[in-house]
């Protein structure tokens, strides 16, 4: 895949994350409905009091890589997690946990006179907000799980630095769902996002203090969320390339914990986006190990979670990824050596979808309203390798 990319699609692509990027006032009111929800689980009057409810967001909301849904008919999904910090799995079952949480998330619906019913999943209970807020929270319930983690790990004989903030959580489609036993789905949100902070803390660094300086601020006082880095933008792009890609047969889409992690891995700390993207799509599938015949792509913080353990059951889906990255490499090849604005724009508009192409072209051509801290300072074939290939390591990555 070509290395360069001209300045049109360079800001092509810029103007495409901005269109693409939820604003900071609906950050900001995902971030005060999770806090409010902590608070209220936590007040003295709560069933969960004693426990030490503790609330805080996972997913593409913690991680920056949230993009807008293609209609305004559709909700952003917030991702919570409720951590009881208080029990263990030896104290109760994964149903007794959901019960007892489902009994507060009532409460809480109803103290808020919110009128779309509390629904459940799998692993979480979800509430809607009003149409105006457009979104829904995805609530699971966890306990602590660190010492669990190490005893797995050492007999496994392997090793992380990560295991101090992993959880269990429920899940109502396990064979032990109903019984007191340890075996319950593990997690590690908190760990995660540590680690994909790390892989682009250089560009975002340099991007708060852009911000800082424009804003007259200290740095410390600009929150992530703020700022867009080429890592988070590349991912939001390939997001929706693949829900474009996918459209009509969502469950064969690589799952977005997959993309994020080797796009994470891919990522060498290019400053720009168009640099970052191209060098992701050329060297992601590196990052999938072929292990004895097995697809694995290893969760960074938990060694013994392979987040394609679905692909052995529907190796379709190791093939629908195959494809869509094929045609992602050379899709924005093809984009990335225009220099013809509406060339690029017709040429995204099958990869995006027409709507977005068409948006992206007015906001690259008036300038738009590209965030500050998101601009950068001044395909081989595919395979899959049977040994880990080691991550570049950005400056400052730890």
């Amino acid at each position: 895949m070509a290395a360069d990319i001209t300045q049109q699609a360079e800001a092509y692509l810029q103007a495409m994350v901005d269109d693409l990027s939820i604003s900071d006032t609906r950050y900001e009111q995902a971030e005060r409905s999770y806090k409010a929800l902590g608070t209220w689980l936590g007040r003295p009057e709560s069933t969960l009091f004693r426990y030490e409810p503790l609330v805080y967001v996972q997913g593409s909301f913690r991680l920056g890589t949230v993009i807008r849904p293609p209609s305004e008919d559709e909700d952003y999904d917030v991702d919570a997690i409720c951590e009881l910090q208080r029990l263990r799995t030896s104290q109760l079952s994964q149903k007794k946990l959901k019960e007892m949480l489902e009994v507060e998330i009532r409460s809480y619906h109803r103290s808020q006179n919110m009128t779309k019913p509390v629904r459940e999943g799998r692993r979480c209970w979800v509430l809607n907000y009003a149409d105006g807020a457009q979104f829904h929270m995805d609530v699971v319930p966890c306990v602590p799980d660190a010492d669990r983690q190490r005893r797995l790990l050492e007999a496994s004989r392997q090793t992380s630095n990560f295991t101090n903030t992993a959880v269990a959580i429920t899940d109502n489609e396990r064979w032990n769902y109903t019984i007191v036993d340890d075996d319950w789905c593990r997690s590690n949100p908190k760990a995660y996002a540590t680690w994909f902070r790390q892989r682009m803390i250089v560009a975002l660094n340099r991007r708060k203090q852009i911000l800082a300086e424009v804003a007259k601020a200290h740095v410390e006082d600009i929150p992530d969320y703020r700022v867009t880095t080429p890592l988070q933008a590349a991912i939001m792009i390939l997001k929706r390339h693949r829900d474009v890609r996918f459209a009509g047969k969502p469950e064969d889409r690589p799952i977005s914990i997959i993309l994020s992690t080797l796009a994470a891995h891919a990522y060498g700390g290019q400053e720009t986006i168009g640099a970052a993207l191209l060098a992701i799509l050329n060297t992601m599938d590196q990052f999938v190990l072929n292990v004895g015949g097995k697809l694995v792509i290893p969760n960074p913080t938990d060694p013994l979670e392979n987040f394609a353990d679905k692909w052995e059951s529907h190796p379709h889906r190791a093939k629908a990824f195959r494809e869509w990255l094929q045609q992602a490499r050379q899709d924005f090849a093809y984009i990335a050596v225009q220099a013809d604005m509406q060339l690029i724009t017709n040429s995204a508009a099958p990869a995006i979808g027409r709507e977005l192409a068409e948006r992206a072209l007015a906001k690259s051509s008036s300038g738009g309203r590209l965030r500050a801290a998101s601009l950068a300072p001044v395909g081989a074939g595919l395979s899959f390798p049977a040994t880990a290939r080691v991550p570049t390591t950005p400056q400052g990555f730890a």
